[in-house]
């Protein structure tokens, strides 16, 4: 991990605010040794907060910590297609945005940015119950209901408390890098990344042991990357079809399964170029990519960098 600046993170509490909702980005970027991130939750002023499901929080910070921030998360609150946040709140969080902060939401705390106008014409999502009523109550914002998370660069926007953790660790991806990212997920004993494509959830049709199934060949694939991994033998380890699997794959995480292989590999090259010394054609061969320009063309199109390029951003002192 490189020797990085501070990044400063408040955690809007809002009334009725859930409590995983909160949680997550508390506990994801605590502030640790390992962890360039400072924590602070706040409200709309200092003191007790309500919460929902019969909880309460009590923050020492008031608006201020907004003008403080580099990310503000919003976490989902109670009756959000009902109420907006008071506009002392709604304006700090547009000062905030203007000044560079980045807004993440977390389930229905996309209710909250879309109420400053900033996802307007943007994508946005929210928890998979009350992504109609968003389009009802925030026409201008094109609502993505089938995705875990959307990342517009300045405002995210995810679905449920679980997606907020995927969304959380994708946010370290880009500061940190993958090993980072890896390190927080195995702290959490969380999935190490799905992409925000994937769907917020199996449709009824995916009979269940279809999709846990699925679930131990990516696994398997993941130990095996460095192997010739075609669709034939993805579909042969799972016991169905090549026609089937392909079909079932996207609908749960909403690539191909070349696609999502390319990218399992892009990933595990990413951390050996963080976390190793071993040149970029050594790294192309332990992860199936073969030579380094099969490599560097991959990394262009999917990352637009070089992995030279890369490897300098997440080196320590440089």
């Amino acid at each position: 991990m490189p020797a990085a600046r501070l990044h400063r993170v408040a955690v809007l509490v809002l009334d009725g605010a859930k409590p995983l909702d909160v949680g997550i980005p508390a506990q994801v970027f605590t502030t640790r040794a390992s962890m360039p991130y400072e924590v602070r939750v706040c409200g709309a002023e200092p003191g007790l907060v309500a919460g929902g499901d019969g909880l309460a929080y009590s923050v020492q910070h008031g608006l201020e910590a907004l003008a403080w921030a580099d990310i503000v998360f919003v976490p989902g609150y109670r009756h959000p297609d009902r109420d907006d946040p008071p506009r002392a709140v709604l304006g700090a969080l547009t000062a905030a945005h203007a000044r560079g902060a980045r807004l993440a939401a977390i389930s229905t705390g996309a209710f909250a940015l879309a109420a400053t106008g900033l996802l307007d014409g943007r994508r946005a999502t929210t928890h998979w119950h009350y992504t109609r009523a968003l389009m009802a109550r925030h026409p201008l914002v094109r609502v993505d209901e089938n995705v875990l998370f959307v990342d517009e660069g300045s405002v995210l926007t995810s679905a449920g408390a679980a997606s907020g953790i995927d969304l959380c660790l994708h946010i370290l991806r880009a500061d940190l890098g993958v090993a980072a990212s890896n390190h927080a997920a195995r702290r959490l004993v969380a999935a190490p990344y799905r992409s925000g494509g994937q769907a917020q959830y199996v449709p009824r049709s995916v009979p269940e042991p279809l999709g846990e199934r699925f679930a131990v060949t990516r696994e398997w694939a993941l130990h095996r990357l460095g192997d010739p991994l075609t669709l034939d033998t993805l579909a042969r380890q799972a016991e169905v079809s090549p026609r089937t699997f392909s079909r079932r794959f996207v609908e749960e995480t909403g690539y191909t399964p070349m696609q999502w292989v390319m990218r399992a590999r892009v990933d595990l090259a990413r951390e050996l170029l963080e976390r190793s010394e071993r040149s970029v054609e050594q790294i192309a061969d332990d992860v199936g990519l073969g030579t380094g320009a099969n490599l560097r063309l991959h990394f262009q199109r999917i990352l637009g960098t070089t992995p030279s390029e890369y490897r300098r951003t997440f080196t320590r002192g440089e």
